[in-house]
């Protein structure tokens, strides 16, 4: 059984592999996004997602299954308009949206993804 861990340190990896599958870390917006408003944070998210992605061989064609955690849950729709952009039309993974505490007071949002891993 091989497990690929990812820019791991003490307390987590930021992506594992396992029979072809990715889990990734949270992600959250970037900091030049941390004090804007919903829209840019998961833009910034996003796309940072996308980085991550493509630097273990998936892309979000790829996308298994995202969890969105919200702050707020009256940023529900903005951030749909944003991942209804992001997302391929015809790739869409299986999600989950809940609103929750975040770790930093200026974060709105977070999301965590499993993708498949291509060989």
């Amino acid at each position: 059984m091989t497990i690929q861990r990812h820019d791991t340190k003490a307390r987590m990896s930021r992506a594992v592999i396992h029979q072809g599958v990715a889990y990734l870390c949270g992600q959250v917006s970037g900091p030049e996004a941390r004090h804007e408003g919903i829209k840019e944070q998961t833009e910034s998210m996003l796309a940072r997602v996308d980085e991550l992605l493509k630097e273990i061989g998936s892309s979000r064609e790829q996308l298994l299954s995202a969890t969105i955690y919200l702050k707020e849950g009256g940023d529900f729709a903005a951030m749909n308009e944003v991942w209804d952009a992001w997302v391929p039309e015809g790739y869409a993974p299986a999600r989950t949206c809940v609103c929750a505490p975040l770790p930093a007071d200026e974060l709105k949002v977070e999301i965590t993804v499993t993708a498949a891993v291509s060989s």
